[in-house]
C-alpha cells in the first residue's frame, strides 16, 4: 500500500493543467451502454474509479479500448447484471442502473457498500425509477429494477440533504428512453449533470433545462453513438487553488473552467489571495497568509463539500477564528483530528468546525480516510515543518490524476513510497 510523503517548506510556483472531471466522466461512460454504436469519449482521467467503471463496462459485455485520455466504448450486446465482486470498490458503479433499464427495461446491480462521510442511500434513484413505472426491489445486497415499458412523468428529487447528483443523473439516462415527457423537479444543477445531459444530446436525447432545478426530458426510441470531451475537475482546480494559496507565490492553472468555480474563487479571494481569473485560466497569488472566512457547504452553485476539509486545511493557518458548517455530509469531519495531529486548533460542534489559525504546523504520520480528506492532509503537509507521511493514498488515486507528480512540478518536494507495514 502506497504512502506519500511531503517534506514541507517548499515554495510552489508555475503553472499546472487541470484533468478531465471524474464526476462527469463516470456518468458519461456509464451513458455509452444506452446505446449499441461506438461512443468516442476525450479528457477521461487516469483514475482508480475510472478503471473500475471501465471493468464494470468489460464485464456487462461492452468493447473498452483506451489510449491517452481517449476512451471508445462500444456496447453492442451487454449482460443487464452487475455483481458485488465488480461494483464493490465504488459507490458510483450505481450509475449503470439507469442506462440498463432505459434500454433493457430491466437492470440487477449489487450496492456498493457504505461511505466513511456517512450514509448516502439510492432512495432518490429508486424513487425516480419508480415514477417511470419500474418496479423496484433490494433483495441479497442487489438492487433489481425492471418494467414492461417506462413512460414519463413529473417527479420530485430533492432529499433532506439537497438535490442528488448521481440520482438525477441516473434518472435523466432512463428517461431519455422512456415514453413521454419526464420532468424532474428538485434536479441537482451541478457542472457534472449539464456535461452528461449535452452527452446524451449529441446521442440524440431531448433534454431542457440541465443546469436548473427542474430538467424535462422527452423520450425517444433510440439513441446513437456520440463523440464528447469530458469537462475540466472543478475539486481537482479548487484543491490546487487551495494549494496556492497555501505555499504558492504565482501559480497559474491551466484547462479549467472558471465559471464552474465561482464559489471557491470568492472564498479564496475572501480569504486574502489575488487572483488572475480568465475564462479558462487561473493565477493565483500567494501571500502566506490567509484572512479568516465563514463558510457553508451548500449544492451548486454554493460551496461544494467536496472542497470542506481543504478550506480547512488553509483555514487552519489564517489570522483569526473561521468557521466551516457542512450542511451536505454533516459528519464529513474525518481529517480533523489528524489535522490536530499537526497542530491545528480545531473544535467540532455539531456540523460545524471552528477553526482558530496557528502560526504553524508540525509534519505528522496521518492517515487518510477519505478522498478529499487525503487531499487536505497532503496540502498540510505543504507548509507543515519537517515531513508530513500520508497513508491509505489509495483514497487519493480515486479521484487525483498523479496529484504528487502536478505538485512536484510547481516545486513541492513530495515523494511517494511502497509502504511495508
Amino acid at each position: 500500500m502506497d504512502k506519500i510523503i511531503v517534506h514541507g517548506g517548499r515554495s510552489l510556483a508555475g503553472h499546472v493543467k487541470i484533468s478531465g472531471s471524474k464526476n462527469s466522466a463516470l456518468p458519461i461512460l456509464a451513458a455509452t451502454l444506452l446505446t449499441r454504436e461506438p461512443c468516442v469519449i476525450h479528457s477521461v482521467p487516469d483514475l482508480s474509479d475510472i478503471h473500475y467503471m471501465l471493468q464494470i463496462l468489460s464485464h456487462l459485455g461492452a468493447q473498452v479500448e483506451r489510449a491517452s485520455g481517449t476512451v471508445t466504448v462500444q456496447a453492442d450486446k451487454v449482460s443487464t447484471v452487475a455483481p458485488y465482486e465488480i461494483v464493490r470498490k465504488m459507490r458510483a458503479s450505481v450509475c449503470v442502473l439507469g442506462p440498463l433499464l432505459g434500454r433493457h427495461k430491466e437492470a440487477r446491480v449489487s450496492l456498493p457498500g457504505g461511505c466513511v462521510i456517512g450514509d448516502r442511500p439510492i432512495d432518490l434513484h429508486l424513487k425516480g425509477f419508480r415514477a417511470l413505472n419500474a418496479a423496484c426491489r433490494v433483495e441479497g445486497g442487489d438492487v433489481k429494477v425492471f418494467a414492461d415499458e417506462l413512460r414519463g412523468s413529473t417527479m420530485d428529487l430533492e432529499g433532506r440533504q439537497g438535490p442528488t447528483v448521481l440520482g438525477t443523473g441516473n434518472v435523466m439516462m432512463a428517461a431519455t428512453l422512456a415514453e413521454g415527457m419526464t420532468i424532474i423537479e428538485g434536479a441537482a444543477a451541478e457542472p457534472e449533470v449539464v456535461d452528461l445531459a449535452n452527452f446524451l444530446t449529441k446521442m440524440g436525447a431531448k433534454i431542457e433545462g440541465a443546469g436548473t432545478r427542474r430538467i424535462a426530458i422527452e423520450g425517444v426510441k433510440e439513441l446513437h453513438g456520440a463523440e464528447h470531451s469530458v469537462i475540466p475537475d472543478r475539486i481537482e482546480a479548487g484543491t490546487f487553488l487551495v494549494a496556492a494559496a497555501l505555499a504558492g507565490t504565482e501559480v497559474t492553472l491551466r484547462r479549467v473552467n472558471a465559471e464552474h468555480l465561482n464559489a471557491v474563487t470568492n472564498a479564496i479571494s475572501e480569504a486574502g489571495f489575488r487572483l488572475n481569473i480568465q475564462r479558462d485560466t487561473i493565477t493565483v497569488f500567494g501571500n502566506g497568509s490567509a484572512q479568516p472566512v465563514h463558510l457553508i457547504t451548500e449544492p451548486y452553485p454554493g460551496f461544494p463539500t467536496d472542497m470542506q476539509a481543504q478550506m480547512c486545511a488553509l483555514l487552519s493557518r489564517a489570522n483569526g477564528s473561521s468557521s466551516v458548517t457542512e450542511t451536505v455530509f454533516p459528519q464529513r469531519f474525518m481529517h480533523v483530528s489528524e489535522l490536530k495531529r499537526m497542530g491545528a486548533d480545531i473544535a467540532l460542534e455539531g456540523a460545524t468546525a471552528r477553526i482558530s489559525g496557528v502560526t504553524r504546523l508540525s509534519g505528522a504520520p496521518v492517515m487518510a480516510s477519505d478522498l478529499r480528506a487525503s487531499a487536505a492532509l497532503v496540502l498540510a503537509g505543504l507548509i507543515a515543518d519537517g515531513t508530513t507521511e500520508v497513508n491509505r493514498v489509495y483514497h487519493i488515486d480515486r479521484g487525483y490524476e498523479s496529484i504528487d507528480e502536478k505538485l512536484m512540478g510547481l516545486g513541492a518536494e513530495i515523494e511517494r513510497v511502497k509502504n511495508q507495514a
